[in-house]
């Protein structure tokens, strides 16, 4: 029956349903799950990994996280836009979580105090809306992101290799940094809130 509806963006269904923003939103909720939080000190980003190879140079690339220019993200939400307003463009299929630290709030934008996307994003919302805590530090917001990923993922165990964790704060001088967690930096953090298991020790 929806094959009759599909073909095109603009085109409603008898019930009032777009199948192809439909089957984008599908797309999106088969990626790994990536979760934001706002913290009194900065924002929190965490995402789950899904290519794990050990071959994987880690150290100059990243699957989940970027540090983008402001021009960029304008030019990105424009074109997202644009995708939806127009017949025969297909919807993109992805979702993003964008940070930034910013004095100026001119324009029209939403902002969220905590957000999920990805794999298992309505059980991670569940969680960050009960425990969220609008005075949280960062370091309180780095913990709730580990304990939601570690409650949604379908791994039993999370391992440094699995995830990505970023930061974005101002320093003292008043710059705004984006910080980049290591392999060994998120392998402490896991061992201190719990939710891995230490290394079995070779005999």
């Amino acid at each position: 029956m929806s094959r009759r509806y599909d073909s095109r963006t603009t085109i409603f269904s008898p019930e009032g349903r777009l199948y192809q923003v439909e089957y984008a939103m599908e797309a999106i909720g088969n990626a790994g799950s990536a979760i934001g939080i706002l913290s009194k000190d900065g924002v929190v980003l965490i995402g789950e990994k899904k290519v794990t190879s050990k071959l994987l140079q880690t150290s100059t690339s990243s699957e989940k996280m970027y540090k983008i220019d402001d021009h960029l993200v304008q030019s990105l939400c424009d074109t997202k836009q644009g995708y939806t307003q127009f017949g025969g463009l297909r919807p993109f299929g992805v979702s993003f979580l964008f940070a930034g630290w910013d004095k100026n709030h001119g324009g029209n934008y939403g902002g969220w105090k905590a957000a999920a996307v990805g794999a298992n994003n309505q059980a991670a919302q569940s969680i960050l809306k009960q425990d969220y805590k609008e005075d949280a530090t960062r370091e309180e917001a780095v913990e709730l992101a580990l304990k939601v990923l570690s409650k949604t993922m379908d791994s039993t165990s999370l391992t440094s290799e699995k995830l990505e964790l970023a930061e974005v704060f101002l320093t003292p001088s008043g710059s705004v940094k984006y910080h980049v967690h290591s392999p060994d930096s998120l392998t402490k953090l896991l061992l201190k809130h719990g939710v891995t298991q230490p290394a079995a020790e070779s005999s």
